[in-house]
């Protein structure tokens, strides 16, 4: 599987570390827990969008856009590093978000809405929540067309083919790191929303013959329509590299019983997860994302989901900036040493 014959930006000059998480995994009394510090990676603040970014800026600049238009939450970890991308590239950037269903838009929010505004957005469009914001930026691209401009649209979360292909990439950047250090990891487990970095994964990981199951802990939707929207997603990012996925169904594993009454609302399990790996390892995980899948991981292993001789690897996609914003969250200890 030949990557570097697709066109790509790098904003990132290292791979991100894998850590052992040695406090935590003595703590849960279960396996080795391990973390891929993709909260390093480039751009402003990290996060995994910056891996999509790379290919679909790329696409961007190869057809001649001269705007990027994009759509999210509120709190949109995906249009903050969007919006750093398009002002590294000298492109202008303009964002839909939506807003939540108890979280009327505030301009004078903290976190990823006050980055929007310092990294200089061109302009924000706030829809209701429940509102069609794919619908909504299509609209805005018409108009932005219309008005002699070249817009280029990315989807929420980069999660299409091509944005896929930055966590096939990953795969094959964590397949390195475990061969120069002898790790033999047995799982990954990652957030599963958009379902790009999921689907990225279980190609690239399939596509190597490596035997690494990638659990998906949903932060947003049932599994109804989660694992559908994975297996879809998984098809045409393998498609697109042409590879083979004749056993790619069956590598989409995902848990929706993590994600609470909804999408960024927030549980005492992400609570009790944020403030456990703070105090265990000096790691700041997010409310939206990370926190819930920790919560689904520390929750898997007191089920007993893995043997105490697994290696467990934790993607870390990022996100810290959102706590600024939702900081109230955490006055009550739910977890202390």
């Amino acid at each position: 599987m030949l990557l570097a014959k697709y066109p790509r930006r790098s904003y990132t000059h290292a791979t991100t570390p894998i850590e052992k998480l040695p406090h935590l995994s003595k703590l849960l009394n279960g396996p080795s827990i391990y973390i891929k510090r993709d909260d390093l990676l480039g751009l402003a603040g990290g996060g995994n969008k910056t891996r999509k970014l790379e290919f679909l800026i790329a696409d961007a600049i190869h057809q001649g856009a001269d705007t990027i238009v994009t759509c999210g939450a509120l709190q949109s970890n995906h249009c903050r590093l969007t919006l750093a991308a398009a002002v590294k590239e000298g492109l202008r950037c303009q964002l839909v978000l939506e807003e939540g269903v108890a979280t009327p838009y505030d301009p004078d929010a903290n976190g990823n809405n006050l980055l929007f505004k310092l990294l200089g957005a061109e302009s924000i469009k706030v829809v209701p929540h429940g509102s069609d914001v794919i619908a909504e930026m299509h609209t805005l691209g018409e108009e932005l067309a219309t008005a002699g401009r070249k817009p280029y649209l990315i989807p929420i979360g980069g999660s299409n083919d091509l944005g896929s292909v930055g966590y096939v990439a990953c795969a094959q950047e964590i397949l390195q790191q475990t061969f120069e250090t002898g790790l033999v990891l047995d799982d990954v487990v990652v957030a599963s929303g958009s379902g790009g970095t999921q689907a990225g994964l279980i190609v690239g990981f399939t596509a190597s013959s490596a035997p690494i199951k990638v659990h998906g802990i949903n932060v947003s939707r049932p599994n109804e329509t989660q694992i559908l929207k994975i297996t879809e997603l998984v098809h045409q990012t393998a498609s697109y590299l042409n590879i083979s996925d004749n056993h790619l169904s069956t590598s989409v594993h995902c848990y929706d019983g993590y994600v609470g009454e909804g999408y960024t609302i927030p549980t005492q399990g992400m609570i009790e997860a944020v403030q456990m790996l703070a105090r265990t390892e000096g790691i700041l995980l997010d409310s939206v994302y990370t926190g819930k899948v920790m919560a689904g991981l520390i929750d898997l292993i007191r089920n007993g989901t893995f043997k105490k001789e697994d290696n467990v690897l934790f993607i870390h996609t990022g996100g810290s900036p959102s706590l600024y914003a939702n900081h109230t969250l955490f006055n009550e200890d739910l977890f202390a040493l």
